[in-house]
């Protein structure tokens, strides 16, 4: 195996471990929630124009409100972080951190009052925004088609980000896909200077 390859392959598993992780650590967070008598951690998800919910803006995606919850969650968070880590887990990483930022302070900056939102379908609609577009700022062939199966795949959740179905946080998800947006523009490579 060449140089190259070890490299790939090592980012590959590491990429893997990360989202696994990721997704683990949202279950022991819900196993520990039902199992707290008489209080629940998902009194700190966003609350929006609070102080107490900016807290949640850091909390929330780590929060879900019961298992129908998580596992709706689970499996896409599982495959579009794993997907946004494995070219390069520290752009991955980064591209995750700006997600998370703008979708937990979009949401409380414009959410209703005495509202509260957690899961983490703003990362998850963050992830799909970023991997769909991300192609096209880095002018990159492999990374469009990705993107365009992902959005053939995937595409139809988008419609998340329209006010509909109350309980729904499609505040929330808006930011999260504003977030993927952001994040793709931002960490886009840039082009060689020309002399």
């Amino acid at each position: 195996m060449t140089g190259p390859e070890k490299r790939t392959q090592h980012q590959a598993g590491l990429a893997a471990l990360i989202s696994l992780g990721f997704v683990a650590l949202l279950w022991v967070v819900e196993i520990s929630d039902q199992l707290t008598p008489g209080a629940t951690l998902d009194d700190n998800g966003i609350r929006p124009r609070t102080d107490e919910g900016l807290v949640g803006v850091w909390l929330a995606p780590l929060l879900h409100g019961g298992w129908g919850h998580l596992i709706s969650n689970s499996g896409l968070a599982l495959l579009l972080f794993f997907l946004v880590l494995v070219g390069s887990v520290s752009r991955g990483l980064l591209a995750t951190a700006i997600i998370w930022a703008v979708a937990g302070l979009g949401t409380w900056l414009v959410a209703g009052s005495g509202t509260s939102h957690i899961g983490a379908s703003g990362l998850v609609f963050g992830w799909l925004t970023y991997l769909v577009v991300r192609g096209f700022f880095a002018r990159s062939a492999g990374q469009i088609v990705v993107g365009l199966v992902l959005f053939l795949m995937y595409g139809s959740i988008l419609w998340g980000v329209l006010p509909g179905q109350p309980g729904i946080s499609w505040q929330g998800h808006l930011f999260g896909a504003i977030g993927g947006l952001v994040a793709a523009r931002l960490l886009a490579p840039r082009p060689a200077a020309t002399r």
